[in-house]
C-alpha cells in the first residue's frame, strides 16, 4: 500500500512528475496492501501455466508437416486427453501445494526488503536484476538437479518428472511436490540476494516459467526469439535429459549451458531421435563460444 494519499502527494515525495507507467502503477495498487500484491504471483503462476503452453498443443494436435518437422522426438504423439491429464495434474499440486506456500511466505518476502512503492525501476535496472536472477538460479539449480539424479533422490522424488520421457509444455511444472518446494529457493535466492521491486519480482517468475514451457515443449522451433540468447540450452538441449531419462547423469542446465560445460556434464548419445548432427552442431559451437572468452 502506498503512503500517499493522491498523486500530488506522490509527486511531491519524488520531486517530479510520475511517469505513465508510475501513475497506472499507482492507481493499480494505491490502495492494496503489500500481501495482496504479494500474492499476485499465484494468478500469474495460473495464468502463464494455463495459456504459454497452448501454442505448443495446437501445433502438436494440428499434426502439420510443415511443423511436424520442428518436433525433437517425432516419433512420439501426445493426445489431448494427455495433456489434459497433465494440466490437472499440475494444477491439483498448484492447489494444494504452491497456493498455500505462497501464501504463508508472504513475512519472508518482506524480510528481503522487495518493494512496492515508488519509483519504478527503470528498464535498466530491471535488465540487469533479471541476469542476475537468471544465473543465480541456473548455477544452484544445477547442482539440485544433479542431487535429484542421485539414486535417492531420483527414486524418492525426480523420478515423477521423468514420467515424460518425450516432455510437452504442460509437464514442465510436473513433479513431485516436494521437488516443486526445493527448486523454488534457487527460484527466490535472486531476488532475495537482490531484492527489487514487486513488478521486477512478477515478470522474473512469469519469464522463468515461460522458459521452463519452452524447454519442455517437445519442439525445437527455428524462429524461436531465444536461439539469439548466447548458452541457453533450448528444447533440444532439455528434451535430451529426459529422453535418456533415469540413466541420465548429462544436460542439467535449467536455462544456461555453461555449468554442464564447465562440470563436464554436456553430453548426448547417437541414438538421440533423427536429429544428433544438429545437436552436436549446436554443443561444439556453445564450446567454442566459452573456450575464446
Amino acid at each position: 500500500m502506498l503512503p500517499y494519499q493522491n498523486l500530488h502527494q506522490a509527486e511531491a515525495a519524488l520531486g517530479r512528475e510520475l511517469t505513465v507507467a508510475e501513475k497506472l502503477w499507482f492507481n493499480y495498487s494505491a490502495n492494496k496492501p503489500d500481501y495482496l500484491l504479494h500474492y499476485h504471483n499465484i494468478l500469474f503462476l495460473v495464468l502463464v501455466y494455463s495459456t504459454a503452453p497452448l501454442p505448443y498443443m495446437f501445433i502438436e494436435l494440428s499434426r502439420s508437416k510443415k511443423i511436424e518437422k520442428h518436433k525433437i522426438q517425432s516419433k512420439v504423439k501426445n493426445s489431448f486427453q494427455d495433456m489434459l491429464k497433465c494440466y490437472k495434474d499440475v494444477m491439483r499440486t498448484f492447489i494444494v501445494v504452491v497456493g498455500p506456500f505462497q501464501l504463508f511466505s508472504y513475512p519472508l518476502i518482506k524480510l528481503t526488503g522487495i518493494r512496492t512503492g515508488l519509483p519504478l525501476p527503470s528498464g535498466g535496472e530491471m535488465f540487469w536484476q533479471l541476469i542476475v536472477y537468471f544465473l543465480i538460479e541456473d548455477y544452484t539449480s544445477y547442482w539440485v538437479h544433479r542431487l535429484l539424479h542421485s539414486n535417492w533422490g531420483y527414486e524418492k522424488i525426480h523420478h515423477l518428472h521423468h514420467e515424460y520421457s518425450a516432455p510437452m509444455g504442460f509437464a514442465a511444472p510436473y513433479a513431485h511436490w516436494s521437488e516443486i518446494l526445493i527448486l523454488g529457493v534457487p527460484a527466490f535466492l535472486g531476488p532475495a540476494l537482490v531484492p527489487g521491486h514487486i513488478t521486477n519480482y512478477w515478470l522474473w517468475f512469469v519469464l522463468r516459467q515461460m522458459e521452463a514451457i519452452e524447454i519442455h515443449s517437445g519442439y525445437d522451433l527455428s524462429w524461436s526469439p531465444t536461439k539469439f540468447i548466447p548458452f541457453y540450452g533450448g528444447a533440444e538441449y532439455h528434451d535430451y535429459h529426459h529422453y535418456v531419462g533415469r540413466r541420465s547423469q548429462s544436460n542439467f542446465a535449467s536455462v544456461f549451458t555453461y555449468c554442464d560445460y564447465l562440470y563436464g556434464t554436456d553430453k548426448v548419445s547417437p541414438v538421440f531421435d533423427n536429429n544428433v548432427e544438429i545437436y552436436y552442431m549446436h554443443l561444439t559451437i556453445t564450446k567454442l563460444w566459452l573456450g575464446s572468452v
